[in-house]
């Protein structure tokens, strides 16, 4: 007998994945969480359903998220991660030479040990010793540390359950705040086929906080559209004006130099979206 696990990716649309042998299942004090090996993917970690990262293709969200806000800085020393329980944003932080402190601060405990156990190549860098993990609320961390942060990355789940305050001003202003004189914080915002009414709202309040506000795209096959768009607040560096010759090697599968510089080219649609 087939089995399957299915995403409701909109009322209209859904992705549906063959699955090898389902591996774990609980209802957290947050949400239900599930890992499954599938054969299209292979393991693959769900959130209420929602499909959230897998082996095959989290390299591209993960490098995306981290690599060009980092490779922006001169010199980032300490980085902040909300949620990323998984621990694959914490992974390509350290891969950061200057990155002297990378903190993880997940609400979900049990995501974190699900990842540990079940996605290995993903959650490896969670014991290194420059990487504090804090199971709490992100938005009450980044609101008690002020002045603090070189970079902070927003690696939330969809804007809805406790995710939700993640995708509002008040928290991008405590973001701001958190950051220090030439920080920088980047955020998954979501797909710019379905998501159209809040990707706009996202970067403009970003672009109302920070001096500079940036979008920038990668193509993640699992998540709705496969385009996936990030919104990036910079407080001095602009992204577009780095000197990508000198950017190091990471030993990365998808970010690039070339990526740095060509992931902020839109679409003509996409650019639609932020035009004021």
């Amino acid at each position: 007998m087939d089995l399957w696990v299915s995403e409701m990716q909109t009322a209209d649309m859904r992705i549906s994945c063959r699955v090898i042998k389902s591996l774990h299942s609980e209802m957290t004090p947050f949400q239900k969480l599930m890992v499954v090996d599938t054969h299209q993917f292979g393991r693959m970690l769900l959130l209420d359903n929602i499909i959230q990262t897998t082996v095959a293709d989290e390299f591209v969200y993960h490098e995306m998220i981290s690599h060009v806000g980092l490779n922006t800085l001169p010199n980032p020393r300490k980085v902040l991660v909300v949620g990323g329980g998984d621990g694959g944003s914490i992974r390509e932080i350290i891969k950061h030479k200057s990155v002297e402190k990378a903190v993880l601060v997940e609400i979900d405990g049990k995501v974190i040990e699900a990842a540990k156990k079940y996605l290995p190549e993903i959650s490896c860098a969670l014991d290194d010793p420059r990487v504090e993990v804090l199971v709490d609320d992100g938005i009450k961390h980044v609101k008690e540390n002020k002045n603090t942060y070189d970079m902070i990355i927003v690696d939330s789940t969809d804007p809805i359950g406790p995710a939700e305050g993640l995708f509002g001003a008040a928290f991008y202003q405590d973001v701001h705040d958190a950051l220090t004189e030439d920080g920088i914080f980047v955020a998954q915002t979501e797909s710019p086929f379905f998501n159209r009414e809040l990707i706009p709202r996202i970067y403009n309040d970003v672009a109302s906080i920070f001096p500079l506000a940036r979008l920038f795209l990668a193509n993640v096959p699992t998540y709705p559209g496969g385009l996936w768009t990030f919104t990036m607040g910079s407080k001095k560096h602009d992204p577009v004006k780095v000197d990508i010759s000198k950017l190091p090697d990471l030993n990365t599968r998808f970010y690039s130099p070339e990526i740095h510089r060509t992931c902020f080219v839109l679409p003509p649609f996409v650019q639609e979206l932020i035009k004021k």
